[in-house]
């Protein structure tokens, strides 16, 4: 049996999934040596990701198809390199987390952190809280007008203990602020939540968007992190600190016929991206090689 070779810059969900597949082999990187004394081989798949750097540029023109996570990833590929764009495929990040029944999961967190059902919840969570806007993300809470809501904000212990500094200038969010530290199932928290909101500086795709878009959370992210190719115009924020999105926060929270809508669309479209559907995206694409 012919076996597809695979190579790629840093692995994700999908290539760990490949890795299993009998008729998936990663191609070996050789030693110094042998990159000096042999034939150079590429690998029929290439999963671009991150710089677009000489050694990238030099997989993406020899192999037979190389795969990215982002349309705009795509169209710099083909500015740069001038190759086809029939050999580039997007296939977005995957996700493979347990969907629970929602109104379970958050009876439970709500009779364990006092919350009445039908108070609305508002989620962070980051690798990174100032990189991805914690501060911005607690400007524009303390700014809506809503009043029936609480902020879950959910990291590491170095990131929640500074955090902890910067609370005290919100006053106006005192008794609604629940701070949770080395939380031991994060993707509980995307399935009580209402909204995600995470206006972040940093460009590379924020696969929690994703996450609560499947826990059925409306989201709001800025236009300059790579997810925003999955996200409408109406989620969109115009930087960090877009203080429109206080009114659109301000309008699903009152409209409940609005964010049940949202929530469900979000749901559906986040179905798309499993890890189910990415594996079976990836072996169509091979079939067509």
């Amino acid at each position: 049996m012919n076996k597809t070779t695979i190579s790629y810059k840093t692995t994700n969900l999908l290539i760990d999934e490949l890795k299993k597949q009998k008729d998936i082999e990663v191609l070996k990187e050789g030693n110094f040596f042998t990159k000096l004394f042999s034939k150079k081989t590429y690998a029929d798949v290439y999963f671009h990701s991150g710089l677009l750097d000489d050694n990238s540029i030099d997989k993406i023109q020899n192999s037979k198809i190389t795969i990215t996570n982002t349309f705009a990833s795509m169209n710099q590929i083909i500015a740069k390199t001038k190759i086809s764009h029939e050999k580039i495929k997007v296939i977005y990040p995957s996700i493979n987390i347990e969907y629970k029944k929602i109104k379970e999961v958050k009876a439970k967190f709500c009779e364990e952190f006092q919350i009445d059902l039908k108070t609305k919840i508002i989620f962070f969570t980051a690798k990174n809280f100032k990189s991805s806007g914690v501060k911005e993300f607690l400007d524009i809470c303390s700014s809506i007008t809503y009043e029936d809501f609480k902020i879950i904000i959910a990291g590491e212990k170095n990131q929640i203990n500074t955090l902890k500094f910067q609370l005290p200038k919100y006053s106006k969010l005192e008794n609604k602020i629940i701070v949770l530290e080395n939380y031991s199932n994060i993707n509980d928290l995307f399935l009580v939540s209402d909204i995600f909101l995470l206006p972040t500086y940093n460009k590379s795709f924020s696969t929690n968007i994703i996450k609560a878009m499947f826990c059925k959370c409306a989201v709001f992210l800025n236009i300059d992190n790579d997810a925003k190719e999955i996200v409408d115009v109406f989620a969109s924020m115009d930087s960090p600190t877009d203080q429109s999105l206080i009114f659109k926060i301000d309008a699903i929270l009152n409209g409940k016929d609005d964010l049940k809508l949202i929530k469900k669309e979000n749901r559906k479209l986040a179905l798309e991206f499993t890890l189910e559907n990415n594996l079976s995206k990836f072996k169509h694409i091979l079939s067509n090689v």
